[in-house]
């Protein structure tokens, strides 16, 4: 019956990727005390992380009005560009990062997502000018120089992606970081220190996921990020293996519907990606990446007309999409 206790058990187990029982243990805090801004905010992640979107808005409009700030306006963002309303989701990222203070590490990572928002929109002067921004207020940010690496993949810049990537990799923990490096060594045609990168990114998250085989109580959850892992080395078995464990654990959320139809694709089994896809598009987002994998997956079930709707809706402007995955989308549409 500790609050606090609660507020920590439920925000360790949600940074396990244990959502499930985090959002239990929330909910429990919050019957305590439904005053609560931060309480709120780990009901909104809960429920988005388990796909439960309706209930994450129903939190976050309750937050919101019980702590109007940062943490609460950039939740408002990520559930409006879930549900594919971009306008709404920078203007709520905008307000996010003008009720932070400049410098402060929450206030430069929410600056980072406007940015890439803009991202996503195909407005990279824009991201380039928030990630610079936020360098000037808080030097060597690996956020803001991850960003930094996207904006010159997107012009092609391969050498100096890799540098803002390495710098960004070599300042903390992250393995997104190495991800992303993977696939610009293979575009810079440094296969080597591809297939280097790509296998240890594999063993860092495999560390964490068999620990959690042996006390489920301690292990990271990070079967989606391995299922993404093991298709970078051809693997398709494998990442099979780990996209319909976390999808067993989370099965209305859209990313990893996203991820288990992507995966069957790249074995070859659109018809079988095609319900997982059609749940990850329930929400009507409008990622990029999503609207591409989705028209290639239509295309190969067949239906040419929502390939193509699918397809030109993903490069109406020029957001960031990965080289490869731009390249066959951009072949496709010229067949359909």
């Amino acid at each position: 019956n500790n609050f606090d206790a609660l507020v920590f058990k439920a925000l360790i187990q949600m940074s396990q990727h244990h959502f499930s029982d985090g959002l239990v243990t929330a909910e429990n805090a919050r019957k305590i005390n439904p005053y609560n801004g931060y309480v709120y905010g780990l009901l909104v992640d809960g429920n988005v992380e388990m796909g439960n979107y309706d209930s994450a808005v129903s939190y976050a409009d309750k937050m919101v009005a019980v702590r109007p700030d940062l943490t609460s306006y950039s939740r408002v963002s990520y559930l409006r560009e879930i549900y594919g309303d971009y306008e709404g989701a920078i203007k709520a990222m905008t307000m996010a990062v003008e009720t932070g203070g400049a410098g402060d590490e929450h206030t430069e990572w929410t600056r980072t997502q406007l940015a890439s928002l803009y991202e996503k929109i195909g407005n990279f002067n824009k991201a380039d000018t928030l990630y610079q921004y936020a360098l000037t207020l808080r030097p060597d940010y690996p956020y803001a120089l991850a960003g930094l690496g996207r904006v010159a993949l997107a012009k092609n810049d391969y050498k100096k992606a890799i540098t803002y990537f390495e710098q960004a990799d070599g300042l903390i923990s992250d393995n997104s970081f190495k991800e992303e490096l993977v696939d610009i060594y293979r575009l810079a045609g440094d296969t080597k220190k591809a297939d280097q990168t790509a296998k240890d990114v594999i063993a860092d998250l495999s560390k964490d996921a068999e620990a959690g085989v042996n006390d489920e109580n301690i292990g990271h959850y990070a079967d989606k990020e391995l299922a993404y892992a093991y298709l970078k080395v051809g693997n398709t078995d494998k990442a099979l293996e780990h996209a319909l464990l976390e999808y067993n654990r989370r099965p209305e959320n859209i990313d990893v519907n996203e991820a288990v139809a992507w995966v069957y694709f790249k074995k070859g089994d659109a018809t079988k990606a095609l319900p997982y896809l059609k749940t990850a598009l329930k929400t009507n987002s409008k990622n990029p990446i999503l609207l591409s994998r989705a028209g290639l997956i239509y295309e190969k079930t067949g239906d040419k007309a929502m390939a193509k709707t699918l397809l030109q809706r993903a490069t109406t402007t020029n957001a960031f999409i990965d080289y490869v995955l731009r390249t066959e989308t951009t072949a496709v549409l010229k067949t359909l």
